[in-house]
């Protein structure tokens, strides 16, 4: 399912987890990231555009794809990071951004990646690290759409942009708080 089989060292990781913007930002300065694309997945659209998926008729969410080298940074790394770094317990939204386009999911491209997840989340949920009960679904890997351009590398371009500032650096700064030993040396 790994559609990158030119080097046996990068894998793919498709997660949803709000505002592709946010999310992007995120993993971007996750070492062993090679790169991040913003888009949709899981819906019935063929190349569906953002007005498309803002409409919520598309069955799609905004999604990060990742390629990442697996002998510098491991699936449950990533995995981690993404627990933390968003709300896992609100369904359909993060923060004020409401609907399905929004919902926390990982879609996997393995019975490796989908168990590792599913570990995941049932350890977070009998650990009790939630108020609330987690959402985030995780799914067979269906589809992935790339994002308009101007979506792409959006907080690295725009970072004094309000929403950016507001709702993305906050996340960002997690990262920094909580995974500063997992970052790219450029971010530090």
């Amino acid at each position: 399912m790994n559609d990158i089989s030119n080097d046996n060292n990068l894998e793919i990781a498709d997660f949803g987890a709000g505002c592709f913007w946010c999310v992007e930002a995120v993993f971007q300065r996750v070492a062993g990231v090679v790169s991040v694309l913003s888009g949709y997945g899981g819906g019935h659209v063929v190349n569906p555009t953002y007005e498309q998926v803002c409409d919520k008729q598309t069955g799609h969410a905004e999604l990060i794809r990742i390629t990442f080298d697996n002998t510098k940074v491991r699936y449950e790394d990533l995995l981690e990071i993404f627990w933390k770094t968003h709300d896992p317990t609100t369904l359909n939204r993060q923060g004020n951004d409401v609907g399905p386009q929004y919902r926390s999911v990982i879609y996997y491209h393995s019975e490796t990646q989908k168990l590792k997840a599913e570990q995941y989340k049932t350890e977070l949920d009998k650990a009790g690290i939630f108020d609330k009960p987690i959402v985030t679904t995780i799914e067979p890997f269906i589809n992935f759409y790339p994002a308009e351009a101007y979506h792409q590398d959006y907080y690295n371009n725009h970072q004094n942009q309000s929403y950016c500032y507001f709702v993305a650096r906050p996340k960002v700064e997690k990262l920094e708080k909580y995974f500063k030993d997992k970052m790219k040396p450029e971010y530090l």
